[in-house]
């Protein structure tokens, strides 16, 4: 008698255990992940304070004039990496017409653009001398 009653109450406390394992809730984030990160812009910053990447949209301005001449500048998002000295030196962005991506050299105005606006693509190179070259198809 007394085993029949320690095999049914083991019995009961597996059933109890293989409940528990079955419906327990299942595994959470952790307390300090956020799942969804909603904002108009976002900096990230280094341990002196300076932002060294950025993504925000900025408005459309038909005001500006663009260097291929024509005028108005569509709204845009913008992701730019920044170097020590407060240089951007990666800008990619994206419009409703395009986009463009921008890499800056150690020193101003060296860079390469990558340019596909509209119907028209373009890969404009510039030297620290501020000679140019623009390749088009």
């Amino acid at each position: 008698m007394n085993t029949q009653r320690i095999t049914l109450g083991l019995t009961l406390l597996n059933f109890a255990l293989l409940g528990y394992a079955m419906f327990r809730p299942g595994p959470s984030a952790p307390a300090d992940v956020t799942p969804l990160l909603r904002a108009r812009a976002l900096e990230i910053v280094d341990d002196e304070g300076r932002v060294r990447a950025m993504l925000r949209v900025f408005p459309a301005d038909p005001a500006v004039r663009l260097p291929d001449g024509t005028t108005g500048y569509p709204e845009a998002v913008l992701l730019r990496l920044i170097d020590s000295k407060g240089a951007p030196n990666v800008k990619i962005a994206a419009t409703d017409d395009g986009s463009a991506v921008s890499f800056g050299g150690e020193s101003n105005p060296t860079h390469v653009q990558i340019l596909a606006r509209g119907g028209t693509t373009s890969i404009k190179l510039v030297n620290q001398d501020g000679q140019q070259q623009v390749l088009k198809p």
